[in-house]
């Protein structure tokens, strides 16, 4: 395995052309699932569930994260990441753009019509998408915390606003303990990551500590994906 080389990593699919596999890997489709299922449990605290708008939700959150974000952070990585070598600056950030642009357009829609509380959590995706991502301010919002808060208890938020155009204390609850979830992830992330990109074949110690990183990691974006899979399912079925 070539130094930097994430092909191997266990949410990178070991079938398929190489672009497509580096295509799955540039989505990190275990997270993105995380951040949805966010996005599900906040919608399901609601008293009364609007299917249309957690679909809608959905395919904002799959579009500006799970897409657009991602296009961002390997634009952003300085070709680290073997998709932002595969991928061109300029697929990027067509990618990126439309992905984004189009997440808005649905989303404005409901803003417009039914739950104009959304901007301000709108407004402040926006900025994370970019300021994250692409490191501005010297990398200040580029840290554990404002991940988690960004793509942890955002989301959260987003999904019971979306649903009610309200807060309340129940959700800022959940939206915190969702929050830590994602803080969990991304503290056990880093240096899985530094370890992937380093890690000797031959070195016990090394693979052994990759090996624990990664059923950490496994574990957490499992668990907040059934939970958020059990929620629908408890709302859908009665």
């Amino acid at each position: 395995m070539e130094l930097g080389d994430r092909r191997t990593e266990w949410f990178v699919p070991a079938f398929g052309p190489v672009q497509f596999r580096l295509f799955m890997g540039l989505l990190f489709l275990p997270y993105t699932g995380m951040v949805l299922a966010y996005t599900a449990i906040g919608a399901m605290l609601a008293p009364t569930i609007h299917w249309d708008r957690a679909g809608a939700l959905f395919i904002v959150y799959f579009l500006a994260l799970g897409i657009g974000a991602h296009a961002l952070d390997a634009l952003g990585s300085g070709g680290v990441k073997p998709w932002g070598k595969t991928f061109s600056p300029q697929q990027l950030k067509i990618l990126a753009g439309v992905s984004i642009g189009v997440a808005y357009v649905i989303g404005g829609y409901y803003m417009l019509r039914d739950v104009p509380l959304l901007w301000p959590v709108a407004a402040l995706e926006g900025f994370f998408v970019l300021a994250y991502n692409l490191e501005w301010f010297n990398g200040r919002f580029h840290t554990d915390t404002w991940f988690a808060f960004s793509w942890g208890c955002l989301p959260v938020l987003a999904g019971y606003i979306m649903q009610t155009n309200s807060l309340s204390f129940a959700a800022l609850l959940i939206a915190g303990s969702m929050g830590l979830f994602s803080f969990v992830e991304i503290k056990a992330s880093r240096p899985y990551k530094d370890l992937k990109r380093r890690v000797s074949t031959d070195n016990a110690a090394e693979q052994a500590q990759l090996r624990q990183l990664e059923a950490i990691l496994k574990s957490v974006s499992f668990a907040v994906i059934l939970l958020g899979a059990g929620l629908l399912t408890w709302r859908w079925i009665p």
